[in-house]
């Protein structure tokens, strides 16, 4: 495994993408890191904060919407030197025109959560950009919480046209559940990262799950109810049960996927079974399907007929 020195982070202003990038820079081995941000103001602000935090003045600012696969083309453009990693942690549950079509022919979900990264990805290959690892912020939602009403993703085939309807929307109804579709759209992104793991294996590809994170912005566009559940009223319960985790756990995981070998290419990694907390384990020993190549193969087609 390739010495990580440098990083560049999705959604790096706040939330996970914001204490990853600080936890990184408390270790003496990092020695840049990159704060993808779609926001000026709000990045200047985070550069600001971590280096007084942190002591260090590593941080640079790449402006980068990743819902958009001409914003983030023009950012790798500007790349004059290559990243050792890249953190895909942009996204969430996106607001009320979630399932709107972009120009790209996805809805805006897809395009936050999954088409963005791909393009990213793509380009930072082709360019040689990209020297060691890539790490996919996955959820435990992809395949299912029973124990918190989340269910596993029904898929009836894996083909080609069925995780095209995701990407699209066509699968869903108009007044789908957002964590469904969410989760939908998580399980494409894990596959998408195993293949691309097979089929380039001189990059390292690991999806990592944050776990039930309190303190996010990824359920800030949730229905009213939902919202007021998951950020507020079991933001404050659910840790209690061991049903969520401070936001510092949830950074700690990317940070851990991104440095300890032990996180093998092309793996799926979240907690166990019950509950998004707790010690992460490769989640094809519980959802076999997950290491199918066939199917990761399948997601990665669909989502390149859009990239």
């Amino acid at each position: 495994m390739t010495p990580i020195q440098s990083v560049l982070i999705t959604g790096a202003n706040a939330g996970l993408g914001r204490e990853a990038a600080r936890q990184l820079a408390l270790r003496d081995d990092i020695s840049k890191i990159y704060l993808a941000c779609r926001n000026q103001a709000k990045a200047e602000a985070a550069k600001t904060e971590l280096q007084t935090e942190t002591g260090r003045n590593i941080f640079e600012i790449t402006l980068i919407n990743v819902a958009d696969p001409a914003s983030v083309r023009a950012a790798v453009g500007q790349m004059t030197s290559p990243v050792d990693a890249v953190v895909l942690n942009a996204g969430g549950t996106i607001g009320s025109n979630r399932n709107d079509l972009t120009p790209d022919g996805v809805t805006n979900m897809f395009a936050a959560n999954m088409l963005g990264h791909v393009v990213l990805v793509d380009e930072l290959l082709q360019r040689q950009l990209v020297t060691s690892t890539v790490l996919y912020a996955g959820s435990e939602a992809a395949r299912g919480i029973p124990k918190m009403g989340i269910e596993r993703p029904k898929m009836a085939s894996y083909s080609v046209e069925e995780f095209t309807s995701i990407a699209n929307g066509t699968k869903f109804g108009p007044k789908a559940d957002p964590l469904e579709v969410y989760a939908n759209i998580k399980l494409v992104g894990a596959h998408w990262m195993a293949s691309m793991a097979r089929q380039h294996p001189h990059i390292r590809f690991v999806t990592m799950s944050p776990g039930g994170t309190t303190g996010t912005n990824g359920m800030d566009e949730l229905p009213f109810l939902k919202r007021l559940f998951f950020k507020h009223i079991g933001g404050r319960l659910m840790p209690l049960f061991g049903m969520m985790h401070s936001i510092d756990k949830g950074a700690s995981r990317y940070v851990e996927g991104l440095l300890n070998p032990k996180f093998e290419s092309g793996r799926f990694y979240a907690s166990g079974p019950d509950y998004p907390t707790g010690p992460v384990v490769d989640q094809s020993s519980i959802d076999p399907d997950l290491s199918n190549p066939a199917y990761q193969d399948n997601a990665n087609q669909a989502v390149h007929q859009f990239a």
